[in-house]
């Protein structure tokens, strides 16, 4: 009998939210106990055991010095190593300081800020170690999840998809809030995952599953543009939960470029 894999989840700065996804796996969740050892959980157990783990499931940004560093011992302790969620694929909402000043957000918050241990920017994981899969969302996909723990077991590397909303509206025969509508929808530049979930309700997308594979946001920006948005609304619709994927960011910069010269022309 193959010897069970050893499983450990992981968290940095977040919400807890993709934690939470694996909990509510509820009884597949202990059918997963079965078949694997998760030996490092904090939000399931007290238990915690030292690696090396087989597979590691990462939430959170990382966002001090002190993640920074237990970042490269949990990788140098895991032979996969799978990020799940916003804040661990892209830095998360975490991230909406990077584009500010960051010591100016202590001073107004702490009294003292010389004790508070925070990096300038929150950044992904893959910013600081090597990564083998991202489960974007906020929160994930439960579905890709147990598809992820299944390829896991089978020993092979876990499929994510990578295409854009729009494919699943298409699917499911929503009605395209972007065209009927005209609401400035990120269906085109985000990955599938959600279920299309604010369309099927005749909202727009805001990209809670990070960008699509092959997306094209500058192009995306001129349709919003057309539709009346400002350069201002433009920039804040990139930079969201997913802001600082470099899709997200790229979009967000090319308009951010031109807020001047859009808002003289006004």
């Amino acid at each position: 009998m193959a010897q069970k894999l050893r499983i450990a989840v992981h968290k940095f700065a977040s919400c807890d939210g993709c934690q939470m996804q694996f909990l509510n796996l509820e009884q597949d969740l202990l059918t997963l106990a079965r078949q694997v050892e998760i030996v490092h959980f904090a939000e399931a157990t007290s238990v915690m055991q030292q690696g090396p783990y087989d597979v590691s499931f990462v939430e959170g940004s990382i966002s001090t010095s002190t993640d920074l560093q237990r970042i490269q011992q949990v990788r140098a302790a895991s032979r996969m190593l799978i990020t799940i969620g916003a804040c661990a694929t892209a830095g998360g909402l975490q991230a909406l300081r990077n584009w500010k000043d960051h010591g100016e957000f202590v001073r107004a918050i702490y009294a003292r800020p010389e004790y508070i241990d925070s990096l300038a920017q929150s950044t992904p994981v893959s910013a600081h170690v090597k990564v083998d899969a991202e489960l974007w969302g906020c929160p994930i996909d439960q579905q890709q999840l147990k598809r992820v723990l299944s390829d896991v077991l089978a020993r092979i590397t876990p499929r994510i998809p990578g295409e854009s909303v729009c494919m699943e509206c298409k699917r499911a025969g929503n009605v395209c809030v972007l065209v009927t509508k005209g609401e400035p929808c990120l269906g085109p530049v985000t990955r599938t995952g959600c279920g299309a979930l604010c369309p099927r309700y005749e909202r727009d997308c805001y990209g809670c599953f990070g960008p699509q594979e092959d997306g094209n946001a500058r192009a995306l920006g001129r349709r919003f543009q057309a539709l009346g948005l400002s350069a201002d609304e433009i920039v804040r619709r990139f930079r969201f939960i997913n802001g600082w994927a470099p899709a997200m960011r790229a979009g967000a910069q090319a308009w951010e470029k031109q807020k001047p010269i859009i808002e003289n022309m006004d």
